[in-house]
């Protein structure tokens, strides 16, 4: 069928049976066994009443292996019930493991069967003078019922494996997504690192070189040139400690505006408040401390990702941006908001692992977790040096 090509074979779904399971099975398989071959058990002959048990013991044993051959077991033991009141037990579930299979040519065979295997035994044993109408539909019934419930069962465990196979490939797609935003931020770095260091060192090598090279150089002429030498080694740390800083576009074209720095934080949360979000912004940091251009770019980019987490999947809540720090203890920002509605659909989370990407090779660190009702993003960088 062509319905069949996008689902998964029976056997990808079909569980595997516990102790427990193969013993309620068995149970139930001599309790059916019972109601149907006790009533007619007095009035066989010796030779059916050894037949019976014979065919019914081979019934129980063939049943186990009902999902290795499934039709083929099923078409044996339903023959087998044909004259063995005792083979009805497995003739049962054989049948509704069959269903449980969900293929319509198999199911309508074996349907078929089963009602006129059990048709046939209701008129040929001594079961009484019951009208044939009166076991017609009794049979009737029986099949229907085996049929609805094996199908419930077979969709049930299709739709639980069908919900397992999807989550665990979601997950297997957000590791791949993580992992190439943090490949991209290395490849960021890499380029901010070529592109400032080679710059730093050039002009390093090229003094250098001059005082290699240069004889008729007066005692202050080297002095100003050791000066030059040490100042641009000292940028060149400076920006190595940097290098997280985003100097280049996505298309990795050079950016055409400054990038940001601590200075332009209440710009930032200005122009979130006229957005319409509830910003709470507390700057403990002294007014006459300079926070280096390194730390304050990065400290930006967390409160940038915080104010747009908060006015995605938080909206209209109040989020509270605090900044703490010395050049002793570095630069902590602590943002918090309430959890809202929008909170409970996932997000890819690529923003924040190349911010904790970033604050860990800056040095420092970056958290996100949920306190009680509340979502946290606990960031610190250390000063630069």
């Amino acid at each position: 069928m062509p319905e069949d090509c996008d689902r998964p074979a029976p056997e990808a779904y079909q569980p595997r049976l516990s102790l427990w399971g193969h013993a309620w099975r068995l149970v139930a398989m001599l309790t059916i066994s019972a109601v149907a071959w006790l009533p007619i058990a007095g009035d066989q002959a010796d030779w059916l009443l050894v037949l019976d048990l014979s065919l019914g013991l081979v019934s129980f044993v063939l049943v186990f292996y009902r999902r290795r051959w499934p039709v083929q077991v099923a078409t044996v033991i339903l023959l087998l019930s044909l004259v063995s009141g005792t083979a009805s037990g497995p003739a049962v579930l054989v049948s509704a493991s069959v269903m449980t299979r969900r293929r319509p040519r198999e199911m309508a065979y074996i349907a078929s069967l089963g009602f006129a295997t059990a048709q046939f035994f209701s008129v040929t044993q001594p079961t009484g003078q019951d009208p044939f109408w009166l076991n017609l539909t009794l049979n009737v019934m029986v099949t229907v019922a085996i049929v609805g419930w094996g199908a419930y069962v077979g969709s049930r465990r299709e739709l639980f494996w069908t919900l397992r196979h999807r989550a665990e490939r979601a997950e297997a797609e957000q590791e791949l997504r993580i992992a190439q935003a943090r490949a991209n931020e290395r490849a960021r770095i890499a380029r901010e690192m070529h592109d400032v260091l080679a710059h730093r060192i050039s002009q390093v090598s090229m003094h250098a070189g001059a005082l290699a090279f240069r004889e008729d150089l007066s005692p202050d002429e080297v002095r100003g040139s050791a000066a030059v030498i040490r100042e641009k080694a000292h940028e060149a740390l400076t920006d190595l400690r940097g290098v997280l800083g985003v100097l280049r576009s996505a298309d990795g074209e050079p950016a055409l505006t400054p990038q940001p720095t601590y200075a332009d934080l209440d710009d930032l949360v200005e122009e979130a408040r006229l957005g319409g979000l509830h910003v709470d912004f507390r700057d403990h940091v002294s007014a006459a401390t300079e926070v280096p251009d390194v730390v304050g770019r990065t400290v930006y980019r967390i409160v940038q990702e915080g104010i747009t987490n908060a006015r995605k999947h938080a909206p209209g809540t109040l989020l509270t941006v605090e900044l703490s720090g010395s050049p002793e203890d570095g630069l902590d920002v602590v943002m918090k908001n309430p959890l809202g509605f929008g909170s409970a659909t996932p997000g890819a989370g690529l923003g924040l692992v190349g911010l904790t990407e970033r604050a860990e090779l800056r040095g420092g660190r970056l958290q996100a977790y949920r306190n009680g009702a509340h979502f946290v993003l606990h960031g610190w960088i250390p000063w630069a040096a």
